[in-house]
């Protein structure tokens, strides 16, 4: 039996993938409609200039992940990935396959589920990073389980320390796990760089993109952030309001 060739297996995974993407890109537009956008009032909130509603963000975001999931669907289809998305070949259900997927679901779950409810933002967001570019980018199972680890602690921490609602003010003790996970993570790929420009690259860009994203959100698109209160980002609002808008005020 012939083997398939790597681009039928990567066109097949492919096909699922735009499908999983397009379901829940279809399924967080619906969530987000219940958003205020047009000055109408919701539960309650009072609806504001469409410019300034907390719906702008997500609904760009999903959009744009559902036309590219569209676009890869279409690719998949066009070079025969659906013909072989019920097979073997789809489904690539090999051990390290299965070891991957299932350690990026773990990541995700926990980081979705555990952190982003009841952490600082810059600093759940800055260990997702670092997990997942330290972990996934040789493919080594060794550091996919490290990673996975290394999240687990501190999203099953953040979990059952403040089960069921979430905690945004004082005590920080999940913040401070997430940030010893962190530093302990980024120590790692620090000490494991040996030249590679991506390795060395992993802790700016872990704390740059968390920093600017939530900067932009809060003071650039007056949108809410997750856990205002969080260890991190309640410096940054006290500095900027207190510190740096009354020098620009003057």
């Amino acid at each position: 039996m012939q083997q398939p060739d790597e681009k039928t297996i990567l066109r097949a995974r492919d096909f699922w993938g735009a499908l999983c993407l397009i379901v829940g890109s279809l399924f967080f537009l619906w969530q987000t409609t219940g958003i205020p956008m047009w000055g109408d009032s919701n539960a309650g909130i009072s609806g504001i200039a469409w410019y300034e509603s907390a719906a702008i963000v997500p609904l760009g975001i999903f959009c744009a992940i559902l036309g590219l999931s569209v676009r890869m669907l279409i690719i998949s289809i066009r070079d025969g990935g659906a013909r072989h998305a019920l097979s073997f070949t789809g489904l690539g259900w090999c051990p390290s396959e299965i070891w991957r997927i299932t350690t990026i679901a773990a990541i995700l779950a926990l980081y979705i589920g555990g952190l982003v409810p009841r952490v600082d933002f810059i600093l759940c967001s800055g260990l997702l990073i670092t997990a997942l570019i330290y972990g996934y980018h040789t493919g080594d199972p060794r550091r996919m389980a490290l990673a996975a680890g290394v999240v687990g602690i501190a999203g099953s921490y953040a979990l059952l320390m403040h089960f069921p609602q979430a905690e945004w003010n004082e005590p920080h003790d999940d913040d401070w796990v997430t940030l010893a996970s962190w530093l302990f993570l980024t120590g790692v790929v620090i000490a494991n760089a040996k030249g590679s420009a991506v390795m060395r690259a992993i802790p700016l860009v872990a704390a740059l993109i968390p920093f600017v994203l939530v900067c932009a959100m809060a003071f650039g698109f007056r949108q809410n952030v997750p856990n205002r209160g969080g260890l991190l980002f309640s410096q940054i609002e006290y500095h900027y309001y207190v510190t740096l808008r009354p020098v620009w005020s003057e």
